[in-house]
């Protein structure tokens, strides 16, 4: 089982897609989306994003956040207004409807009553002798004349009195519809001024969105730019760190030859041309490994379909040329040649921790190195770290 490697404490900063050149000495700047908020500070991309430019990205994406926050509360306001508002209307058009109802109502029973009335009347004063108290005072020895224009006068007042009646309803009825209807006008046009500032605000919402989308789009284009740099500067740090050690190794050679008693069992001293030759195979696995940038990081995964951890990224890479390698970083360690840091070369492993058990990358060129980093990432590229943790570099052999 692989030991649960990890990587050293200075970590990487930047991930390189398989598309880039392995011997990539300098990764040039982004080209940044165009976005008005960002398009002075963008006007000079060439150079690095510095700290200022992002910090002040930043500050404006939180301006805006604050800004799209407001205004979606205040859209949240406006909804329960509108539907308030569509509520009282509706109560309001209830009412309307229960008066117009009750108008009609009314007509239609005094228009019947005083159909009934009128009938009865004609009917008792047509056909006395009935036994009906009204009709016997058309029956009567007295003068009739006045009777029947008393009981006229009686069935005209009750009908008449009935139609001032159903007249005053219907008077207080169509003032209270009026009233009614005048609240309605004045709650339709309040809510419709409730709906159009809502669609303004929700408009108003949905651009400030979009601002905020680029703005955010600029400030990862902006890290990435300003990592882009540092992960180009800590590559050539790297390569001029290699070229001074190969410098001092020529020198230190060159006077160990010019002064013969020198002890040849030096070991700062051993010369170039006795370290083991880079395997052919080691370019292959080189391409190999590329090949998988991307693919997450697993502890135990040793393969594409299953993810890798850092020392089953190597041993499968080697693997793919037919060389066998255990899956442990610690053991790699122990099963390659310890070279110099001066004669490093694309295919020679790169070990953190003691005795290399902690963390194990593969040098591609250029600086830089490809590895699985630690869980929730996955494979990439980037420049070779030689701070804390850092023992030594293995060649396969």
């Amino acid at each position: 089982m692989p030991h649960a490697e990890r990587p050293s404490t200075s970590m990487p900063r930047l991930r390189l897609s398989a598309s880039n050149s392995r011997r990539l000495r300098i990764v040039g700047p982004l080209v940044l989306a165009p976005a008005a908020v960002f398009a002075a500070a963008l006007s000079g991309a060439a150079s690095p994003a510095s700290a200022d430019q992002i910090s002040s990205a930043k500050a404006e994406a939180a301006s805006i956040s604050a800004q799209l926050n407001a205004t979606q509360a205040r859209i949240q306001t406006l909804t329960g207004q509108v539907n308030q508002a569509d509520y009282q209307l509706s109560q309001l058009q209830g009412q309307i409807g229960a008066d117009q109802a009750a108008i009609a109502k009314d007509q239609s029973d005094v228009t019947k009553d005083r159909d009934e009335l009128r009938t009865e009347a004609i009917a008792d004063y047509t056909n006395s002798g009935n036994g009906n108290q009204v009709t016997e005072i058309f029956s009567s020895n007295l003068n009739t004349n006045g009777i029947r224009s008393e009981y006229t006068a009686i069935a005209t007042g009750n009908v008449t009195t009935t139609i001032d009646r159903l007249h005053t309803a219907q008077s207080q009825l169509q003032a209270s519809q009026a009233a009614l209807q005048q609240q309605t006008a004045q709650a339709t046009a309040a809510r419709n001024d409730l709906e159009s500032e809502q669609q303004q605000a929700s408009q108003l919402a949905a651009q400030d969105q979009q601002t905020l989308n680029n703005v955010n789009a600029n400030i990862q284009q902006l890290i990435q730019q300003q990592q882009a740099a540092e992960a180009a500067a800590e590559a050539q740090a790297f390569e001029a760190k290699v070229a001074a050690a190969q410098a001092a190794a020529q020198a230190q050679a060159a006077a160990t030859q010019s002064s013969p008693t020198t002890d040849s069992t030096d070991a700062t001293a051993v010369p170039t041309g006795a370290l083991p030759p880079l395997l052919p195979g080691a370019a292959g696995a080189v391409e190999a490994a590329e090949r998988e940038v991307g693919v997450p990081y697993v502890w135990g995964g040793d393969s594409p379909a299953t993810g890798f951890d850092c020392s089953g990224l190597v041993m499968w890479a080697y693997a793919q040329v037919g060389i066998s390698l255990p899956h442990y970083s610690g053991a790699q360690y122990d099963d390659t040649t310890h070279i110099p840091l001066s004669d490093i070369e694309p295919g020679d492993l790169l070990f953190y921790g003691p005795g290399g058990s902690q963390h194990v990358a593969m040098y591609v060129g250029g600086g830089q190195m490809i590895e699985a980093p630690y869980t929730g990432a996955s494979v990439w590229i980037t420049a070779v770290r030689t701070g804390d943790g850092f023992v030594g570099v293995g060649r396969v052999v």
